[in-house]
């Protein structure tokens, strides 16, 4: 009974990788020219790479903004606006 127990740790030991692996397979490189495009976007929108002692905050509030401003430039009709019809 304990070799059984050993040899499905020993195997789900060595499954996790393998499944982990395969999921970072699935997504696609990312490029230079991408990241560094991505890294404009931030800097636009208000990050500093040099402003170390307010790293976490700084970056997560111009993700945000970037995430907003993606937001409100999507293609479409207007969600936010008002109509009368029939008058």
């Amino acid at each position: 009974m304990k070799s059984l127990i050993k040899a499905v740790a020993i195997a789900a030991l060595v499954a996790v990788p393998a499944v982990s692996f395969a999921q970072a397979q699935t997504q696609q490189p990312v490029t230079r020219a991408q990241v560094r495009a991505e890294l404009a976007q931030l800097r636009a929108a208000g990050y500093d790479p040099s402003d170390w002692m307010h790293y976490p905050d700084n970056i997560q509030a111009a993700e945000a903004r970037v995430q907003a401003e993606k937001a409100n430039s999507a293609y479409g009709p207007s969600t936010s606006g008002t109509s009368q019809s029939g008058q």
